[in-house]
């Protein structure tokens, strides 16, 4: 059986991928019945994984769950047939426009990508439709540049003529008759001759701020490097400073403790010593049971009972003994309150001394200094206008 061919009169259009703008490869079909490079629906879909939700990249219908896609084997074979017959080198697609692509002035229907205009013509050539400037002479001296869509703002409107020429003293654009009227007698160069220039000091400029930017790259790193030395060194001092007013707490703690304890061994031989007084005391009062005793032996009317009782009661008690003291009710410890008063009062003082002159000079530490300022703009970030306030003579700052 003969094969069939394959008609080229077709539009190319229909084998032609929505998403990389070429022939098929590998066509794959949605559920919808646009076809695709198998590559790029199922890349166009990873990229829409988190919605979970896939949609076609032509007519936007979605689908969930992510379908299936099978080989187009048909189709497949189509698009192969096409590249045998050489249809794709003949209208690549790729040749066509896109966006920011500039359109060749000389295709009819679908337009073609420009690949350089002519200021000359003022129009924008496809490769096909720009041999003639190449193989004409009438073409030969036309100036040909890259692709441009603005070809009429390279033209003179007054004498629609090419602008070559670049008047420094206006600073615009001309051409070569611009030159011989209202430009006569200007600083004018050509503009490729001004370009060169410029491109000249363009790199100057370039170096100065590479200069400035590897300067500033440097100043970053120290001043990164300087907060944390600072970081460091504020952590280190706030550590000593904890340690030391732990260790002095400590050791008023430990005084304290010694105080107390000094007060409570006073406490205890004082109470100690009224102790032994009033139990002596205690029973010196047995005295009064003795009167007692005798006053009843003097009413008894048993003479032998009075005799046999009285050696026993009439013997001495022994008062005339008994040490003699004083009883001190108001014990106090107001020499220990007074002293320690005023070792409160001593260590306040200090401490407050002590931090005035720690306040400074935690203020004055500064590790970050300013850069000695050395242009006008630098001089300027510390300009302030000086003026006497009665009240507070303080100096008032005014924006410049």
């Amino acid at each position: 059986m003969a094969e069939a061919s394959i008609s080229v009169d077709f539009s190319v259009d229909q084998f032609i991928c929505p998403v990389c703008l070429d022939l098929l490869k590998d066509p794959v079909a949605t559920p919808c019945g646009h076809s695709f490079c198998k590559v790029c629906i199922n890349g166009h879909w990873d990229q829409e994984d988190v919605k979970d939700i896939y949609s076609c990249p032509q007519c936007r219908e979605t689908f969930t769950p992510r379908p299936v896609l099978r080989r187009n084997n048909m189709l497949a074979e189509v698009v192969e047939k096409l590249k045998k017959t050489e249809v794709q080198a003949a209208s690549p697609a790729r040749c066509y426009t896109g966006p920011g692509d500039v359109e060749c002035d000389s295709c009819t229907g679908r337009k073609h990508k420009a690949v350089k205009s002519c200021l000359v013509c003022q129009a924008s050539y496809c490769k096909d439709h720009l041999k003639p400037h190449y193989q004409s002479p009438a073409f030969k001296k036309h100036k040909l540049v890259e692709a441009c869509a603005e070809l009429q703002e390279k033209i003179c409107s007054e004498h629609d003529k090419l602008m070559e020429i670049y008047c420094r003293t206006d600073q615009s654009f001309i051409c070569y008759l611009c030159t011989m009227e209202k430009h006569k007698g200007h600083d004018t160069v050509s503009i490729k001759t001004e370009r060169t220039e410029k491109q000249n000091e363009v790199k100057e400029e370039q170096m100065k701020f590479q200069q400035r930017i590897q300067e500033k790259q440097k100043k970053v790193q120290e001043l990164k490097q300087t907060v944390s030395i600072i970081k460091m060194r504020s952590q280190a001092a706030v550590d000593d400073s904890e340690r030391i007013f732990t260790e002095l707490i400590s050791s008023m703690e430990k005084k304290r403790s010694e105080v107390t304890e000094l007060i409570r061994v006073q406490e205890k031989a004082e109470v100690s010593r009224a102790e032994r007084l009033l139990n002596q005391l205690e029973q010196e009062i047995d005295l009064k049971r003795r009167v007692t005793e005798l006053e009843q032996l003097s009413h008894t009317h048993d003479d032998m009972h009075f005799l046999q009782s009285f050696p026993s009661l009439c013997v001495s008690p022994g008062c005339d003994d008994s040490p003699s003291f004083t009883l001190n009710q108001h014990v106090s410890f107001d020499g220990v309150r007074e002293s320690l008063s005023d070792l409160k009062k001593r260590v306040e003082q200090i401490c407050e001394e002590k931090y005035n002159k720690i306040q400074p000079q935690a203020a004055a530490v500064q590790m970050i200094l300013p850069s000695e300022p050395k242009s006008r703009e630098d001089f300027l970030q510390y300009f302030c206008y000086l003026t006497l306030d009665p009240n507070t003579a303080h100096p008032k700052s005014h924006s410049v």
